[in-house]
């Protein structure tokens, strides 16, 4: 079938073609001596999205779990407690790796649709007055439930209980994307992929290391090797990595940067905002559905996940989208699975793009015997779309005229 498929799904992301063209050189030697005028540039910049000016940037040929793994295993020792809540299936994987690693891990169990819940990790901070908690460690947005937590809120809550424990972020699916404040938050390690918000293929995890967390590595007795964060930045101060670095990628990294960069941060965060508000009101006002995360606190700026009727598979919904439409939509996961598929609205996305994924995804609906009327979806999201641009004109003319 001629055309594009329609990617909406919570990661890979599309990619601008821009980024593409800047990946497509010939392949280049890393040990040259040019290399440190374009890595340490390039660093300074990605902590620049971190929002992180006293914070260091590591990156990885890995995934984000690979960051995931960088994270705990530079910073933590055998049968240290962590404490984790646990709504949704990434929050849970990360979970689970503490474990394999041999760590003491106090899992806050939380309803899938809801966030991390503050009271909860406040009263546990407030109990430990050991501090036996090395780390509270937080899924930032839970792309399997379509929810955001509030880690302001968690800093918040270590600071009320003065303790020292690390704050530890998944940011994979909201940093390039959300709001994301790393000193701002007191966010000792922020862990983000390639393949989402920073637009490239998978293939890099990218950690950001506060001085706390430095500090923390001089102590830290879980091994590691490919993930040591220390010989990693003993090579990236002088321009080099320590073992061969996905070049290709780097590259492309450089550019979805200065895109990031010159749309401004802000502006990143504003745009995710304004695509995710016409997608819910598609699946709320229009299909007349509700969304897996429960409440408005908790709504996804990068994705949302739809609970579909009774009776209905939301697998099917997914296969007929493929098969028919050329759609790729994002399928529930583990204790979601089959009752809820995901629309992924983050990266190089604008507003008709989300609308060809709300297109796609009522006509899979209707074909899977979802009772939604016909463009319902679709005018629902025009609808919020058009007001927003509305106002932007009106702002616009108000300005000039003054």
């Amino acid at each position: 079938m001629p055309g594009f498929t329609t990617l909406a799904i919570p990661g890979p992301t599309n990619m601008p073609f821009e980024v593409r063209a800047a990946m497509d050189v010939a392949l280049e030697d890393h040990r040259s001596p040019d290399l440190p005028s374009f890595v340490r540039p390039l660093l300074a910049d990605v902590a620049r999205v971190f929002r992180t000016k006293d914070g260091q940037i590591v990156i990885f040929p890995s995934s984000g779990t690979g960051g995931w793994e960088a994270a705990i295993t530079n910073t933590l020792s055998p049968g240290d407690r962590v404490l984790i809540p646990v709504f949704g299936q990434f929050s849970h994987l990360w979970a689970d790796m503490c474990r394999h690693h041999g760590l003491d891990v106090d899992v806050i169990d939380t309803p899938w649709g809801e966030g991390a819940p503050l009271e909860v990790i406040a009263e546990r901070l407030a109990a430990d007055k050991a501090h036996k908690i090395k780390a509270v460690m937080i899924c930032h947005n839970e792309t399997a439930t379509g929810v955001t937590s509030d880690i302001a809120g968690v800093r918040t809550a270590l600071n009320g209980a003065k303790h020292p424990a690390l704050l530890m972020v998944d940011g994979v699916s909201s940093i390039a994307s959300l709001e994301f404040r790393m000193d701002d938050w007191g966010v000792d390690v922020a862990v983000a992929g390639s393949q989402k918000g920073f637009m490239l293929p998978a293939g890099l995890g990218i950690v950001a290391f506060s001085p706390k967390a430095l500090n923390a590595m001089a102590t830290a007795k879980l091994a590691r090797s490919f993930f040591s964060v220390s010989d990693m930045l003993k090579s990236t101060a002088g321009g080099y990595f320590p073992y061969t670095p996905a070049m290709t990628l780097l590259r492309g990294l450089r550019k979805s940067v200065d895109m990031l960069l010159d749309e401004g941060l802000d502006e990143v965060a504003n745009r995710h905002t304004r695509i995710a508000s016409g997608v819910r009101a598609a699946i709320t006002t229009g299909w007349g559905l509700k969304l897996c995360a429960v409440a408005p606190r908790w709504h996804s700026d990068t994705v949302s996940a739809i609970v579909v009727p009774e009776g209905i598979d939301a697998n099917n919904i997914i296969r007929i989208a493929a098969s028919d439409y050329q759609l790729s939509l994002g399928s529930g996961l583990s204790k979601v699975a089959g009752r809820v598929f995901r629309i992924g609205h983050l990266g190089w996305m604008n507003e008709l793009m989300a609308l060809q994924a709300i297109a796609g995804a009522e006509m899979a609906m209707r074909d899977s015997g979802v009772k939604i009327a016909p463009g319902s979806g679709v005018g629902a999201a025009q609808e919020v779309y058009r007001a927003h641009k509305r106002a932007q004109r009106a702002a616009t003319f108000k300005e000039a005229a003054e």
